[in-house]
Order: structure tokens, then C-alpha cells, then sequence
């Protein structure tokens, strides 16, 4: 259910209104369509890994295991400030679903919100998991009721009784809103949509039978992704303006899917509509607290050199890493500078950032897939050993998503350069670009400086050292400056999932049960539960 709508939060409910209003509808299904391509293909080379090595911290543990150790520092950090600003946006975007009803202090919800979230992730695990089962399966209710309505809604059944069509992609300014720049500027609420969905491999470490699981997980991303998202912004492009009043400005913004049910004739079902993403918005903070707190603990455990204070590694006895969930919800504070600067406009700064964020994880997720397969091939392992083999991505899966999201990441910033130049639309898109390369340069200064220590061995075949001396053929092999893993000598046995009693027992019952005299009804309770 992670998986199914894990990731429907603010992106979708609100970022939609954005996206419109500031690329118009052929941008924004473009743009999603795109994206959703990208995200799709990022998926299946994470679950590859997933699948094979379901350990704490996922693609950080995986960049750094298997491309650059002095990078998968800074891509962690970063990826956990990310969770962290995540938690922010979506307490600010609390706010802003709360103007449908009331402008009075809008700040005490998002405390409350916050109180919760944290007692919540503070209990034992299940506790997450329980709350995001329900709170998922409303919003697939919700979602799946809103593509009915805005069928109907589109085809006259609404307040006006008119056939609306296409005429919302004829009306002046559409359906390209501002040309080239209004469209690259889509894609980063776009990436702030799909955000989150890489972190389903951080469930990995806490998943039961992760080798049967975690692929079946990843492949439904893909209808996930088709139905949910496409469909849903295709039926907002049509049946809602782009220049709708408050779709999206400095002060508020106004959910689509709320007036689409509005367009409808019904301001109960409105008003449910907005209580509806509501939930999803604490859904999707309750989901960014989660990863944070499991990305922090991660760093802290990291062996031979923490990346962490050894604090975050401390658990309660459920095993929850408190400290680093405490670290994690402290960054929250920045959803009350809104009453200073708007609840809008902070909204779409930290969205902008958590966008761009997401974006570096799913590149690193290219970068550590391209030289885990470069190792595996390296080291003569056979792709049948393999758990979870998607072979119509190979060997072009890496590539692609390397080269697209680089591309993303410098063009849609655009409009934050022309025609006018926009201080701080600049630094919240591209602010996290030299963090990490400072964060990454500096880890690499500090592995060095250890290094030339005359108590550390200069040679290992530990992949989180970076000097090699030589390759298997016995060559001398160049200093590796810039921190880059060797595929010959990275460790491909270490971690590797192991069936367990309780797996084995399991996928046995699955067996028996899609074998047996109502094997179809089985595969039809497997495919919706």
C-alpha cells in the first residue's frame, strides 16, 4: 500500500494547481508523463538492488557501497535534509488546504499535525505502517472516485450542464502558459509529485520477505504511475482553467481535485474532497518523517567510518532510532516562518527544494545501478543469480535515467533566469547543487588527510576505500582521486538477502494457493491486497 500511494500527498493534490497555473495543461501532462517514464525506470534499477541487498539506508547505502563513498555521504545528508524540509512542506501545505475553511491561526494545526506525527513514529513500526495502510487505502478510494467524477464532470455533468471537452486547452494563454519557460518550470513540481517513491526501498531493511515483496511492489509502480497520477492531472488539464482564481499565488493555493467536486454541484462532497487531502497531507508527512529518521540512523551506522554522531544509532526497545526521529522533526519548525512570508509562497520555495532533492536521489540511483552492474559483469556473475531481473532495461536503464534527470535538473530552472532574473527561485533550485559538491569535496579532504596517516593500511579491498593498487590483472592501477569504487573488489556476497524459515513457508503458501482448485480467485486477492 506504500507503494500503491505512499507517494500521493501534496504533490498531486496541490502541486497539480501549480504546475497549471504556471505551465498550463499540456505542459503539466507532458511534464508528469515524462517524469513518470523516469521515476518508473529509476524503480526497477532500485529494486534490483533492493531486492538483492535490503539494508538500512537503500540508494544512500548503495551509492556509497557501489560508486563513491565521499558522494554517498553528501547524497545522504542530503536526502535526509530533503525528509526533513519534506515534513515542513507538508505542514505548510496543511495550512493552505485548511484556508478552504477557516485564515485563523493556521499555525496551530500544523503543531498538533506535528505532535502526532512524532508520538506516531515513535511507537513500534507497525504503528507507521498500520496508520499508512488506511490513510493509503482513502486516497485510492478518493483518487478512483475523482476520475469518475471528472469524466462526468467533463462530459456535462456539472454545475453549468455544458460539455466541457478540450475547450480548457483553447482558452487564452493555453495550453503552453508561458512558452518554453513556464513548461521546464512544471517539471520540478512534477519531481516534487513523484517524490518519495524512491524511498520505498528504504523499507527494504524492515520488510517481510523482501524477495518476493519488493518486486512486486516496484512493478505495480508502473499502473501506479498510469493510473493515479497521468489520468488524474489529464482530467484536471481539461476540466479546470488555468487561470482559475486562487489556483496558485503567494497567499494560498487551491487544490484542483477540490474544484473539480465543486464543478460537480456539490459542496458537501467538496468540502470532503478537501478533508480527504488533508489526510493525505499528514499521510505524506507521517511517510517523509519515516525515511528521514530511518536515513539519519544509516549515516550513523555506517561502517569503517560513521557519517553520524553515534547518537543516532540509539533505539528504544521496538527499535526505533528516537533520537535521529527527534534530529528529523526538529527541521519541521521552518512550516511557521509562514505566518511571515505566506503560507503559499514558502510552500513552493520548500518545493522547489524537496523537488530538486528528489531528483539528486534518483540520478544516484542511475549512478549506483550503473556500477553495480559493471561489478556484477566484472566479477562473472551470472543475471540469473539475480533476484529481481528487469531485463528489457538492460544495458541502457542507467544511462537513460543519469542523462534525462542531469537534463531536468539544469533546464527547469529557466524561468527562474528569464526574462527576468529571480534571486530566490534561483537559490531554491539550484542551492542544493554546490552543497553537494562542497559536502562531497570535503568528505573526500577528510578520507585523504586518514589515508596518509602512517596507522592506516593504504590498501584494502573494502569498497569504502578509495585506493586500489592494483587491478586483477595484476597491473598497477592509477590513485583513485575522486573516491570511485573499484568493481573488482567490491564485496557482491556481503548483505545479500537470505530466505528465511518464515519466507520459505510463505512463498510455499502462495504456491499452493495459485495452484490450487481457486488459484484465480487467489491472484485476483493477491493483485488488490
Amino acid at each position: 500500500m506504500i507503494a500503491i500511494a505512499g507517494t500521493i500527498g501534496t504533490g498531486l493534490f496541490l502541486g497539480t494547481g501549480k504546475s497549471l497555473a504556471e505551465g498550463g495543461p499540456a505542459s503539466m501532462f507532458i511534464c508528469y508523463a515524462i517524469v513518470g517514464f523516469i521515476v518508473y525506470v529509476t524503480l526497477l534499477l532500485l529494486g534490483e538492488m533492493a531486492t538483492q541487498y535490503p539494508v538500512a539506508g537503500s540508494f544512500n547505502a548503495y551509492t556509497t557501497r557501489f560508486f563513491s563513498p565521499s558522494y554517498g555521504f553528501a547524497l545522504s545528508w542530503n536526502y535526509w535534509f530533503n525528509d526533513a524540509v519534506s515534513v515542513a512542506s507538508d505542514l505548510t501545505a496543511a495550512q493552505l488546504v485548511l484556508q478552504y475553511w477557516t485564515t485563523m491561526h493556521p499555525w496551530a494545526f500544523s503543531l498538533f499535525a506535528w505532535v502526532v506525527l512524532v508520538y506516531i513514529n515513535a511507537l513500534h513500526v507497525r504503528a507507521y505502517g498500520e496508520l499508512e495502510y488506511w490513510l493509503a487505502f482513502l486516497k485510492v478510494v478518493t483518487i478512483v472516485l475523482f476520475i469518475i467524477l471528472g469524466v462526468l464532470v467533463n462530459v456535462g455533468v456539472n454545475t453549468h450542464h455544458t460539455y466541457i471537452g478540450a475547450h480548457n486547452w483553447h482558452i487564452p494563454g493555453a495550453p503552453f502558459v508561458n512558452g518554453f519557460p513556464g513548461f521546464a518550470r512544471v517539471f520540478v513540481t512534477a519531481s516534487f509529485a513523484f517524490g518519495g517513491t524512491e524511498s520505498l526501498g528504504i523499507t527494504a531493511g524492515e520488510t517481510r520477505n523482501p524477495s518476493r515483496n519488493m518486486p512486486k511492489v516496484v512493478k505495480f509502480v508502473f499502473w501506479r504511475i498510469l493510473l493515479f497520477y497521468i489520468l488524474s492531472v489529464l482530467l484536471i488539464g481539461l476540466n479546470v482553467p488555468w487561470d482559475y482564481p486562487n489556483l496558485s499565488n503567494k497567499s494560498s493555493t487551491t487544490s484542483p481535485f477540490t474544484i473539480v467536486f465543486k464543478l460537480a454541484g456539490s459542496t458537501i462532497a467538496a468540502s470532503s474532497m478537501n478533508t480527504v487531502i488533508l489526510t493525505s497531507v499528514f499521510s505524506a508527512g507521517n511517510h517523509a518523517l519515516f525515511a528521514g529518521t530511518r536515513v539519519l540512523y544509516g549515516l550513523s551506522v555506517v561502517s569503517p567510518r560513521r557519517h553520524a554522531p553515534a547518537i543516532f544509532s540509539k533505539t528504544t526497545s521496538d527499535g526505533v532510532p528516537i533520537y535521529a526521529l527527534m534530529a528529523t522533526s526538529s527541521i519541521s519548525i521552518l512550516c511557521f516562518a509562514s505566518s511571515f512570508i505566506g503560507s503559499g509562497q514558502l510552500w513552493s520555495w520548500l518545493q522547489n527544494i524537496v523537488g530538486v532533492s528528489n531528483q539528486i536521489a534518483w540520478l544516484s540511483i542511475g549512478l549506483a545501478s550503473w556500477r553495480f552492474r559493471k561489478a556484477w559483469i566484472a566479477q562473472n556473475r551470472s543475471v540469473d543469480e539475480l533476484k529481481f531481473y528487469v531485463r528489457w532495461t538492460w544495458p541502457w536503464g542507467p544511462y537513460f535515467v543519469i542523462i534525462s534527470v542531469a537534463t531536468l535538473i539544469l533546464v527547469q530552472g529557466w524561468s527562474s533566469i528569464f526574462p527576468t532574473f529571480s534571486a530566490i527561485d534561483f537559490i531554491s533550485l539550484y542551492v542544493e547543487i554546490p552543497v553537494m559538491i562542497t559536502m562531497y569535496t570535503t568528505w573526500l579532504l577528510v578520507k585523504s588527510i586518514s589515508a596518509a596517516k602512517p596507522d592506516r593500511p593504504l590498501a584494502s579491498v573494502d569498497e569504502s576505500t578509495p585506493l586500489i593498487p592494483t587491478d586483477p590483472r595484476g597491473h598497477a592501477a592509477p590513485t583513485n582521486v575522486y573516491d570511485i569504487v573499484d568493481i573488482y573488489s567490491v564485496d557482491l556476497y556481503r548483505d545479500e538477502h537470505v530466505e528465511d524459515p518464515d519466507d520459505e513457508l510463505d512463498n510455499e503458501e502462495v504456491k499452493r494457493n495459485l495452484q490450487g482448485r481457486f488459484g484465480w480467485i487467489w491472484r485476483l486477492y493477491y493483485l488488490v491486497a
